[in-house]
């Protein structure tokens, strides 16, 4: 059993796209096949279905073919389920025993901390260093000719798109695909001006990619990866998928060589009069590596 600090929910609608954003994270940014847990619990005690029955985990190593996954969508570090969503877990054990998925003999709950499950674990291969990039042809990019990076970058922009944001897929496919025609039909940009966009699904999705400058930062266009996030975040900063794969994005930028090691980390507020990229962002953003202070 698992507890997914700061991802609590207390009704199925916050827990459904809660679970969504999570599997999206798992396949885009973890490269898994599907979300981690068989079966995942909220705070209100109802279940909801990962993986299921009858399809293996990825949970926890050496224990995914032989064991049953479940989660609890938690709150803060130290804190317990409710009594309703323990109740439901009692009830969703003598089920699967009930229906032949658990054995009646079976060992008693293991208690597992958090970073131990989410680790990829079956089969044990080396973490990626980068997230999965949804690719231009996915969203159905115009073909464009733009001037070319100045590769490697020296900074990285964080910026918002102060637009509405999304938390499954294919609605974040739609919504960058007009972004790209906002920028050029409207702002008269080659293309799309940020080299990589983020959603609330936790997937990294292709801009103008590594080697195109973008149209994000005047002065900084040649020199500086533009990194949006899908939303307006002056109040409510990007969900905990969100800002992790924007920061395996950023990792994977240095191992790759598309951005130099000592790089510096900007809000897009600094260099340029903007609200972007909001002030809930921004607070998190300033405790990044690089910041530039």
């Amino acid at each position: 059993m698992d507890q997914l600090v700061g991802m609590e929910c207390q009704e199925q609608s916050a827990c459904s796209q809660m679970l969504r954003g999570l599997q999206s994270h798992s396949v885009y940014t973890r490269g898994w096949c599907d979300v981690a847990y068989n079966f995942l619990v909220g705070d209100d005690g109802s279940v909801y279905e990962g993986v299921g029955w009858d399809i293996e985990g990825l949970h926890t190593q050496g224990y995914n073919s032989v064991s049953l996954g479940i989660a609890f969508f938690g709150n803060k570090m130290g804190s317990s389920p409710s009594p309703v969503a323990l109740s439901a877990v009692e009830g969703l054990i003598s089920c699967a025993i009930q229906k032949g998925h658990l054995s009646p003999r079976y060992i008693q709950p293991l208690l597992l901390k958090e970073e131990s499950c989410l680790d990829p674990q079956y089969p044990v291969m080396p973490r990626k260093v980068c997230p999965n990039i949804v690719p231009r042809s996915a969203w159905e990019a115009r073909e464009t000719h733009c001037p070319e990076m100045n590769l490697p970058a020296k900074y990285v922009i964080i910026i918002h798109t102060a637009q509405t944001s999304c938390n499954i897929s294919m609605d974040c496919q739609s919504l960058v695909q007009n972004i790209q025609s906002f920028h050029m039909d409207t702002r008269g940009f080659c293309d799309i001006g940020y080299h990589f966009l983020v959603g609330q699904d936790g997937g990294v999705y292709e801009g103008v990619g590594w080697h195109i400058q973008g149209s994000h930062t005047y002065g900084y266009n040649d020199i500086a990866l533009g990194i949006a996030f899908m939303g307006h975040f002056v109040e409510k900063p990007p969900n905990a998928v969100a800002l992790e794969a924007a920061q395996a994005l950023i990792q994977c930028a240095v191992v790759e060589g598309y951005l130099v090691p000592d790089y510096l980390l900007m809000g897009h507020s600094d260099v340029t009069s903007t609200l972007s990229p909001g002030q809930a962002l921004y607070s998190i953003i300033s405790t990044w590596p690089h910041f530039k202070q």
